[in-house]
């Protein structure tokens, strides 16, 4: 059973969720996890001016995700950013060369699960979970989220993302805040979660 874990990440923050997600993925009897960063859109240039240069650094050993590829898996996580309620330009271009999938099917009855991040309590995260999900409708993928089971949902002792729609964190106006252990087990939670639905469907 192949569970692909797609990220696209600017200063480390989805990355670090990715690295969650595939952690408790991998708790999964006979679960293969791999992970992948999506091709960057972003000029070097435009990612200097944002200060980004060394964030990127820290996952440049992560290899980029082959779109083609996706019918490998059995599971499929898509974590990015949020930009004005939606995913980010670089996992939009990923997903807009996954037309050949679409039209031969290749992806339908897989399971598909998001995470993302914002700077802000609000910034649209769930709007950017939802707008991948409809990704995951249009391939013909079995969604899935992160259930209350996560006990981690319900913390009220600290600000945290996370949401039944998927795994998130908050980051700051800055990006100066990194994932919590608690929005890191949220991700933890959803990748066992979602990566054991998939190995029962794939044991059928």
């Amino acid at each position: 059973m192949v569970v692909h874990v797609i990220f696209h990440s600017v200063y480390g923050h989805v990355w670090k969720l990715a690295e969650a997600i595939a952690e408790g993925a991998r708790q999964v009897p006979k679960a293969t996890v791999e992970l992948f960063q999506v091709q960057e859109i972003l000029s070097p240039e435009v990612l200097a001016k944002m200060g980004a240069t060394d964030a990127k650094k820290a996952f440049a050993h992560i290899p980029l995700a082959d779109p083609h590829k996706l019918a490998d898996a059995d599971a499929i996580f898509l974590g990015s950013g949020t930009r004005y309620g939606s995913n980010t330009a670089s996992m939009q271009a990923f997903l807009d060369a996954t037309g050949g999938l679409w039209q031969t099917g290749a992806l339908v009855g897989k399971v598909g699960s998001a995470f993302t991040s914002t700077a802000s309590q609000h910034g649209g995260q769930e709007t950017t979970l939802v707008r991948m999900h409809t990704f995951f409708f249009h391939q013909g993928l079995v969604v899935a989220g992160c259930p209350y089971a996560a006990q981690e949902l319900l913390t009220m002792s600290e600000m945290s993302g996370g949401s039944p729609y998927g795994a998130s964190t908050i980051t700051g106006p800055r990006g100066e805040r990194m994932p919590s252990e608690n929005e890191l087990a949220i991700a933890r939670f959803q990748g066992k979660f979602v990566a054991g639905i998939a190995s029962k469907i794939a044991a059928k």
